[in-house]
């Protein structure tokens, strides 16, 4: 059966170390045959999913000012991969349609979806096509989230044989995959925001949209539980632990403490302690996005409201279940909690994670409490930090020890403060591509030729977001440093 799996320091962290086992200082690839050997791997313009010319055009720019050859070609590889190639753009009643498959799996995440499109988002005052077609992702999103807010994963068109149709949960034709997250309705809200914080355009802002909105607040309601276990529930016959649920598909009991459950990690791992942490920070940021839609656009006092104060709400529990006092780091923020008191003490790469908190909004940057918490998960007291001979990261049991995500590599550089520490991200980005030419899920962290997923858009989109916004910051000293 295939899966997404299958798919084939600030100074307190010790800068001195990394002198111990530097990454390559050039690839292979240009040591046997030169920088000519650097030839643009993406798809020739008539088979590109979509064409964007602020994305050709950025591209160009930014590209030009990236000295090490390397790094420009993977740049110019990555930036663009998910208009080149998951994109599928459409008029459908009048509206804007854009269908973003999540790359090597025919089906769209709300998340990955979500994140694929978010680096193209400042390129919309200058081309109205781009624009049109985030919309289309907005209004796809909508309608999945009308279709089931507890899905995570959704077809083009239904499949009565889809892959996980025997699942033990509610399933239908249009989903792909019924695994509930947070992030999942979190995400749409975060694009849709952003989408009109930049363009101005009010019209994804429709009936349908408000329906959505209400039903996303009824959703975290229902996981709050605190009238019982609410209506979701998942079993998967699998010999992999984390893909499904115990206790009958509720998993582990919670506390009705505030605090919203998800069943699942943005890596589509069951949770251990329901209380996701950083996607309950990611959630508050939400409600708060979708109050001041609700406030100044549609005119809806009533979701204004329900938005406003679920969102004190669940702010309120995290203060009170979800800091929690580790014995080396002091105050840090929890990965999972059950509003018992048991708290798990880990981060996994992907996004929303800990270590992602300030990239999403969800906590300042310098909150010392964040601080405390970016030492823990960047340590060998996360037990998910892998460090090897070819670099070192965050993973996760999604692939397993000694596997590395680039994500949380990409993540380490987004939110930090420290340019040695940018630096050294960015070395180990170039280096982890087993002369590829594109991120990866993951890779061994003796080995980066030993990796999986060679076709994952998020990640290789993310790439280029961070290159772009170093350059927007007037830091491509420290891409043209490493």
């Amino acid at each position: 059966m295939t899966t997404r799996r299958n798919f084939i320091k600030t100074s307190a962290l010790g800068f001195t170390a990394l002198a111990l086992n530097p990454t390559r200082a050039a690839s292979s690839v240009m040591s046997k045959t030169g920088i000519d050997s650097y030839v643009s791997k993406r798809p020739t313009i008539k088979n590109r999913h979509f064409k964007s010319a602020a994305v050709e055009q950025t591209i160009a720019r930014v590209k030009a000012k990236i000295k090490d050859p390397k790094l420009a070609w993977m740049f110019e590889n990555c930036f663009p991969n998910t208009i080149d190639t998951t994109v599928n753009f459409s008029m459908k009643n009048g509206k804007p349609d854009t269908f973003v498959i999540t790359g090597d799996i025919d089906a769209m995440w709300l998340r990955d979806s979500s994140a694929q499109v978010w680096p193209y988002l400042p390129l919309t005052k200058s081309d109205e096509q781009l624009k049109q077609m985030i919309a289309g992702v907005i209004n796809r999103q909508t309608s999945c989230i009308l279709i089931d807010p507890y899905a995570n994963a959704f077809n083009h068109d239904p499949k009565p044989d889809g892959e996980w149709m025997s699942d033990l949960t509610k399933m239908q034709p249009m989903l792909h995959e019924r695994k509930w997250e947070i992030d999942s309705l979190a995400y749409p809200v975060r694009l849709a925001y952003n989408y009109w914080k930049i363009t101005g355009d009010t019209k994804v802002f429709d009936a349908d949209w408000t329906k959505a909105m209400n039903l996303i607040i009824q959703t975290f309601k229902e996981q709050q539980r605190k009238d019982g276990k609410g209506p979701y529930k998942f079993q998967r016959r699998t010999e992999r632990q984390l893909d499904t649920m115990n206790n009958d598909g509720w998993g582990n009991p919670v506390n009705p403490v505030g605090l919203i459950a998800s069943a699942f990690r943005p890596s589509d791992d069951a949770t251990t302690f329901l209380f996701l942490v950083p996607s309950n920070l990611f959630a508050v940021t939400s409600l708060k996005q979708i109050a001041e839609i609700a406030q100044h656009v549609t005119k809806d006092a009533a979701l204004a409201e329900a938005a406003t104060s679920l969102a004190a709400e669940v702010q309120e529990a995290i203060q009170k279940y979800a800091i929690v006092e580790h014995p080396k780091y002091g105050k840090v923020y929890a990965f999972e909690v059950d509003g018992f008191g048991n708290a798990y003490f880990m981060d996994d790469a992907n996004v929303p994670s800990l270590l992602a908190m300030p990239y999403l909004d969800s906590v300042d940057v310098n909150d010392p409490i964040y601080q405390n918490t970016r030492k823990m998960v960047l340590s060998a007291d996360n037990p998910y930090f892998f460090k090897g001979t070819a670099g070192e990261g965050i993973g996760g049991p999604h692939i397993g020890y000694d596997m590395i995500w680039p994500m949380s590599i990409i993540m380490r550089a987004q939110t930090s403060t420290n340019d040695e520490e940018i630096k050294y991200c960015l070395r180990m980005l170039r280096d982890c591509d087993a002369d590829t030419g594109f991120m990866h899920e993951s890779f061994h962290k003796d080995n980066p030729a030993n990796f999986t997923r060679s076709w994952f858009a998020w990640v290789n989109t993310l790439f280029g977001e961070l290159i772009v916004e170093l350059d927007a910051k007037g830091k491509m000293n420290l891409v043209n440093s490493i």
